[in-house]
């Protein structure tokens, strides 16, 4: 076999949660199957909840490989969101059990990694293997949201995963700042200041 019609096994890689005032920002990356392809993947934030979760297992059980990779808030803090981002999706990435030959990175940035890779924007809507890290990272983070509610109640997390909601700031205001909430960001740098 030449090394043209060699298999390439390329991750779709996204990651979830730049926006919220609270909690890590979380990162899949997902190698396909092609001879197991999977229907009804598409942008987790266009499926619902209930949809979402059963995608969540069915791409965990079909996919070739998938993993998940983090940036704490005491790094998103320390080097800013977009560079946390980014390294939430190399560690997704260097967590795979299988080594990718290429990536699909959603949005127009690529972190470092040993395989080539290339930044789509909208790539979450338009690329099944994106579309399937979406999913397992929205899953994955909403899930840990929900049980930091339980740690930190009062602050509606299970509800708004972290998000800068009325409700939220609100509660920020009432019940102070934790060590969940990220530091760096405007809405809560004002009320520590």
């Amino acid at each position: 076999m030449s090394a043209t019609t060699a298999i390439i096994r390329v991750a779709g890689v996204d990651e979830v949660g730049r926006g919220p005032l609270a909690g890590p920002v979380v990162a899949a990356a997902v190698i396909l199957d092609p001879v197991r392809p999977i229907e009804g993947l598409a942008d987790s934030k266009k499926l619902s909840e209930k949809k979402r979760q059963e995608m969540d297992l069915i791409i965990r059980e079909n996919a070739l490989a998938w993993s998940l990779g983090r940036a704490e808030v005491e790094e998103i803090d320390q080097i800013n969101i977009l560079q946390a981002s980014l390294l939430a999706m190399q560690r997704a990435v260097e967590s795979l059990p299988i080594p990718p030959d290429h990536a699909l990175v959603d949005g127009n940035r690529c972190p470092d990694l040993a395989c080539t890779v290339e930044a789509i924007v909208g790539g979450d809507g338009s690329e099944p293997a994106i579309s399937a890290a979406s999913i397992i990272a929205k899953v994955s983070r909403d899930r840990e949201m929900t049980e930091l509610d339980l740690q930190y109640p009062g602050y509606g997390l299970a509800k708004h995963k972290g998000y800068p909601t009325k409700f939220h700031l609100q509660a920020l205001q009432e019940l102070g700042v934790t060590d969940i909430h990220r530091r760096s960001f405007g809405p809560v740098r004002r009320l520590i200041d």
